[in-house]
Parts: C-alpha cells; sequence; structure tokens
C-alpha cells in the first residue's frame, strides 16, 4: 500500500494551542547544571578543566576522545566541582560535568566566527565540526559527518514539520529566528553543495510559510515546501517519500538528500555569524497534568525538576512524564533527570492506565505502520519468543514512532512490545 494513498499516515489531535502562541520563557536553574557527557553512543570525553576553574557561558569544557569528534561547552557561568554520575534521559545513569552558577551569564566567544561565503566547502564543513552543532531534533548526531561525502547529493530540506503532538519548539523557534534558519539553509546548501533546500513546514502553519518567506531574500536555490499536516511527517523517510518522491535503502542520501533540524540550522547560522555554541536549549513544556504549559529557554544541563516548577509544577499527584513527544518520547520515573542538547519537549500526562484487552486481529497496526511493518506478527513473535521470526519481520526497521499504540482499538502498547522485540534482536546479534 502506498504511503500517500492509504492509510499509513494519519492527522492526530496536536494539542499545540497550549503553548503555540506562548511567548519564551527564559530560566536559570537555583544552583547548579549537571551537562552530560554523552554524545550519541559516545561516553568517553577528554574533560579540559579542572575542578575549582572559573568557566563562562561558552566556554569548552570536555571534548570526545574516540569517534565522531563532539566538543561540549559551558551553558553558565561559574566554577566547575567536578563529575557525578546521575540519571540520563537514555534512561541509564551517566557522567555530567557540575557546574555551580554564579548568576553573571558572563560569555566567552567560543570560537572566531567565519565568513561562510568566502569560506570553502571543507572549511565550512570543518567549521561545523569544531563548533560542536548537532542535530537539535532528534538523536543529537553530529551534523558535520552528513557533508563529508555530499557526492550526488542534491538536495537539503530543512524539517520543520514538527509533527509530534504538544511540541511547538520548533514553532517558536523559527518564528524568533526565521533569519538565522535562512542564513542556515544557505550555509547547509553549500556545505551540500546541493541545487535546492527545501524548509518544510506544515500547511496548517501559513503565519510560519509567511513568515520564512519574507525572509528569503538573496537565498537562491532556498524554497518554502509546505507538507500536509499529518504524522509522523517528520519522519526522514517519509519527507523524502512527500517532497522528492523517492525511496531509499540505508540513509537519505542514496535519495540524493540531506536531512536537517529547523533549530539545528538556526544554530549552524549563530555558530558561522557570532561564535555562538550550543549552551542553550529551547523545549515545550505542555500536557494535561502540568499547570502552566510554555515554551521556555534553559541551559544545557538544567534540572527537569526545577523547569517543572517554573511552569507551575504538576497538576496532580501521579503524573506520566516523557522526555520528547507523547508519541515518540520515552516515559521516565521521575523528574530527576536534566535537560540535554538534543531534546526538544517534556511531555506531562496523566498517568497510563492498563485497560488494554486481547487483541482484535483489526490490521490496524499493520494499515498504519509508515515502515510498512506488521507489528501484530512481531508482537506474536515476541510472546513465543521465536527470535528468528522478530528478525524476518523486520523489527531493526521500526522507528518506534508510536502510530500502532495510538491506533490499537484494544488499547495495546503495541509500540512497547515491538521495542522489546528489538532488544532481543539486538542482543542476539552481539
Amino acid at each position: 500500500m502506498s504511503l500517500f494513498l492509504g492509510p499509513m499516515r494519519q492527522h492526530i489531535p496536536g494539542k499545540k494551542e497550549l503553548t503555540e502562541k506562548s511567548e519564551l520563557l527564559h530560566l536559570m536553574p537555583k544552583k547548579e547544571v549537571y551537562i552530560p557527557l554523552v554524545a550519541g553512543r559516545t561516553l568517553d570525553f577528554d574533560i579540559l578543566v579542572q575542578e575549582g576553574d572559573t568557566v563562562s557561558v561558552g566556554t569548552k569544557l570536555a571534548e570526545t576522545k574516540s569517534g565522531f569528534y563532539v566538543p561540549i561547552y559551558s551553558s553558565v557561568s561559574g566554577t566547575y566541582k567536578g563529575i557525578v554520575k546521575r540519571m540520563h534521559n537514555s534512561l541509564r545513569p551517566q557522567n555530567h560535568m557540575v557546574i555551580e552558577c554564579d548568576f553573571k551569564q558572563t560569555k566567552v566567544q567560543s570560537f572566531a566566527p567565519l565568513d561562510w561565503q568566502s569560506a570553502t566547502r571543507e572549511e565550512c564543513v570543518d567549521f561545523v565540526k569544531n563548533a560542536g552543532i548537532v542535530g537539535l531534533g532528534g538523536a543529537g548526531f553530529p551534523t558535520y559527518v552528513k557533508y563529508m561525502k555530499p557526492d550526488g547529493v542534491d538536495y537539503v530540506l530543512i524539517n520543520a514539520v514538527e509533527c509530534e503532538p504538544y511540541i511547538t519548539a520548533d514553532y517558536r523557534s523559527v518564528m524568533d529566528d526565521a533569519q538565522d534558519l535562512v542564513t542556515g539553509a544557505k550555509i547547509m546548501k553549500k556545505m551540500a553543495e546541493a541545487k535546492t533546500v527545501y524548509i518544510c513546514i506544515k500547511e496548517s502553519h501559513p503565519d510560519l510559510i509567511e513568515k520564512v518567506k519574507s525572509a528569503l531574500t538573496d537565498a537562491a536555490g532556498v524554497e518554502v515546501y509546505p507538507v500536509p499536516d499529518v504524522y509522523p511527517m517528520g519522519w526522514e523517510r517519509v519527507l523524502v517519500r512527500e517532497v522528492l518522491h523517492k525511496e531509499y535503502g540505508g540513509l537519505p542520501a542514496e535519495a540524493g538528500a540531506i536531512i536537517g533540524n529547523a533549530s539545528s540550522a538556526i544554530a549552524i547560522a549563530k555558530a558561522f555569524e557570532k561564535g555562538e555554541a550550543i549552551t542553550q536549549k529551547n523545549l515545550t513544556v505542555s500536557g494535561e497534568c502540568v499547570k502552566d504549559p510554555h515554551n521556555v529557554c534553559v541551559p544545557v544541563g538544567m534540572p527537569v525538576s526545577e523547569i517543572i516548577q517554573a511552569c507551575g509544577g504538576y497538576t496532580q499527584d501521579t503524573v506520566r512524564l516523557i522526555s520528547g513527544g507523547p508519541m515518540m518520547g520515552k516515559t521516565i520515573v521521575n523528574d530527576m533527570f536534566v535537560v540535554d542538547r538534543a531534546m526538544n519537549a517534556l511531555t506531562v500526562l496523566p498517568a497510563a492506565n492498563d485497560d488494554a484487552i486481547a487483541c482484535l486481529r483489526c490490521g490496524k497496526c499493520s494499515d498504519h505502520c509508515p515502515s510498512g511493518l506488521q507489528p501484530v506478527r512481531i508482537t506474536a513473535a515476541l510472546k513465543a519468543n521465536d527470535v528468528d521470526e522478530m528478525s524476518k519481520r523486520g523489527v531493526m526497521s521500526c522507528i518506534e514512532c508510536g502510530m500502532c499504540t495510538y491506533i490499537c482499538p484494544s488499547h495495546i502498547d503495541v509500540t512497547e512490545n515491538v521495542r522489546k522485540a528489538k532488544r532481543i534482536v539486538m542482543l542476539k546479534k552481539k
């Protein structure tokens, strides 16, 4: 069944009115930030400061020892107190660098700006690498890696779709920094040696479309591309199908495209023009169980508990706190974790009720799966502990978008079943 003719995608209630028009609320921690020493799967870092050192906003604190290069910069000014292990939103305890705030927010230029128009493509890519630009809408993958060998890439798609319910952080960022978005798009076009950059925005956001179009001065080859307001339109494979009408196997580059997040494009512009590293994060705090939903701007490493308090606290004693949105986010058992660079939302919902009934064998989960999988078959293989069948059914192609759980009339958490199956298959491969 074609993704664009059948029910494999669906409009779902956005609940975005809770925060969409709110002004950005700037917050500071009460005492300390805890900056995660995590870069994707890399946990091994060289620490560049000593305990007791005074640091400023933008001071380089650490850099990866192996794998892809990722530097980490201080998000506050104050005193470096050392390393502690605490819970991370990956659901694992990780090392965090502790900075005690002096509340002056003294800034230093993290690196010298670069005139991207006169620089070579290679110089621009190297600059993005050393600036520590990472994807700000997903796994935090280092941006420079996508541009190292852009052979055959004709298009860059900038994802400003934000298809998850409740989340409006990118909407707010683009409304406030449309010119930076366009500048970032131009730089990405140069690094990819692409013919066209499409800034993809939901057609249900005419105000955002107009805002970006008004910033497209002297921006040859950069266009706004309105896309349908359906889920999961923000997934890169769906975006490539919608915009370019192409399929690919492993990476979007096979379809001649590089995908980037809108907030990442804004960060690229600020790095080149101002020498600013990623030290602050815009995120949405929303849901029925937080008293004052808001878009907030916080230092990386700020405790989530303090952010929730600044938004009025919880509306009830027992809630479901999600790092991310309700479809693809992770439920965290408490709020004793911190904001990292890739986090885009904190969603607070009523605690889940275990009201599931037996599977009706209706096939809706299969009809709506954007990856073309059969979650009902994968779940059956999981119950039978048939690892070969799980693998045969393509479980590793699941993107954990949550659509199968959302659409299930039996209220079964199908997505969690498929996650479990993925973990079992991965363990067997090891």
